[in-house]
């Protein structure tokens, strides 16, 4: 960040007036309607979120074993098995190798905590089909590994002594399972005959069952992806978003589990769609999306899983950006971290957290239980975020570029400051 004047937050009071088992029988239909909560039960559930504005993605699983390089190309991610065009029975062999001897759950939640996050969003099965918690479902899983350790578990435990709201991605692609459709364009050689499409979404939904009963508190958002493909409908979007509510009534569920979802601008553009908040991914909304609850998930360098070549990190001074500029317009961040093979989080993620909590922990109050500025733009370069204090507004203001002149000019403010003040001034 520049020194002195840019760094700083300058905080005005003012008054204003004014997230079918194959071994197992589970109960997979529920006929209540949880899309129509009382806008106070819904308030109520969604309080939490709204207030931490900042939390931790982590892309885990077994695409960290390639570290994303295949037969000499180095650009691959969590996707790698798709855009590497790599057979299913060779894939399956990272599961031998998948064995993070250096995972340390206490180490990651404390590295988002000290972050100034307050939730982590952990990938429970990306697309590759691959569980890295503790399935009675299926084989495909983390007991399968050397490691055999339920990472989720040992992730809810930390969280819940560090205060830290776990939650689960959870993908509804799946190109691993047998029934899943479509196939991969390029598998030629895997037949989908006899493949059944619904008893996927029964596994599916055992997988659910277990996440939501076997972790506590945990999970306090189901994060769906993957809901692109053709297979999966609207009606079924509605049909899982009021199944993972009836196991656990309070969570929270992405605009994901259902389809029609508008690209990376992340936000349903159908009436009536399931799901508790639009995701833009990658971008931040140019004017935020009144009275909309969103949340901007994006990397820190190019790549959502593990890639050792992938240098292109952002600065601190971006990331910090990005968080004042998607707390202004009413947004949470998601802020990813892809780990090693070996459990570890990489140094230049390690840094950046580190740094943005020393930030964070001057100025976090400008962040957690803010709303989006009340004015269009300002006069200079920055952001500014809001706070009710009682019968009066805090407005917090962002300074991203010194105003040529000195002077911070705040058009459109209707009454008069009563104060003004640095929040990194204790005197």
């Amino acid at each position: 960040m520049k020194a002195n004047f840019q760094q700083a937050l300058l905080a005005l009071s003012v008054f204003l007036l004014a997230a079918i088992s194959c071994q197992k029988k589970v109960q997979q239909t529920t006929t209540q309607d949880f899309m129509n909560e009382t806008k106070e039960a819904r308030d109520q559930r969604m309080a939490w979120w709204q207030e931490a504005r900042f939390g931790l993605f982590i892309h885990w699983g077994l695409y960290a074993v390639p570290a994303g390089e295949w037969n000499g190309k180095t650009e691959y991610g969590e996707w790698i098995r798709h855009t590497a065009q790599i057979p299913l029975e060779t894939y399956d062999q990272f599961v031998e190798q998948f064995n993070p001897v250096k995972f340390n759950a206490d180490d990651w939640v404390r590295m988002a905590k000290d972050a100034g996050m307050k939730y982590i969003v952990i990938t429970s099965k990306h697309h590759d089909g691959f569980a890295i918690f503790d399935s009675k479902t299926s084989d495909f899983d983390v007991m399968a590994t050397p490691f055999k350790r339920d990472i989720l578990k040992e992730l809810a435990e930390a969280c819940k002594k560090e205060g830290i709201r776990l939650c689960f991605y959870h993908s509804i692609m799946d190109w691993h399972h047998p029934d899943y459709l479509p196939r991969r364009p390029w598998e030629k050689d895997r037949s989908a005959e006899g493949a059944d499409y619904q008893r996927y979404v029964s596994y599916m939904k055992s997988q659910l069952q277990e996440l939501c009963s076997n972790y506590g508190e945990a999970p306090h958002v189901l994060w769906f992806d993957g809901e692109w493909e053709s297979t999966w409908t609207h009606p079924q979007g509605i049909d899982l978003y009021n199944y993972v509510r009836s196991l656990k009534p309070n969570i929270i569920i992405n605009n994901r589990v259902d389809n029609g979802r508008g690209g990376m601008a992340g936000m349903n553009t159908a009436e009536g769609f399931a799901g508790d908040f639009g995701t833009p991914e990658q971008e931040i909304p140019a004017t935020g999306i009144p009275g909309v609850d969103w949340e901007s998930c994006m990397t820190m360098n190019g790549n959502w899983g593990y890639n050792k070549a992938d240098k292109n990190f952002k600065s601190t001074e971006v990331l910090i950006q990005n968080l004042t500029d998607i707390a202004s317009k009413g947004g949470n961040f998601l802020l990813n971290v892809g780990p090693t093979g070996e459990g570890l989080f990489p140094q230049e993620s390690i840094d950046r957290l580190r740094e943005m909590g020393a930030w964070m922990k001057v100025n976090g109050e400008s962040i957690h239980g803010s709303s989006a500025s009340p004015f269009a733009q300002t006069a200079w370069d920055g952001r500014v975020t809001m706070k009710a204090n009682g019968d009066q507004t805090r407005l917090y203001l962002h300074v991203f570029e010194r105003p040529k002149d000195g002077k911070l000019t705040l058009n459109g403010c209707a009454n008069e400051p009563s104060a003004a003040w640095l929040l990194a001034d204790t005197g």
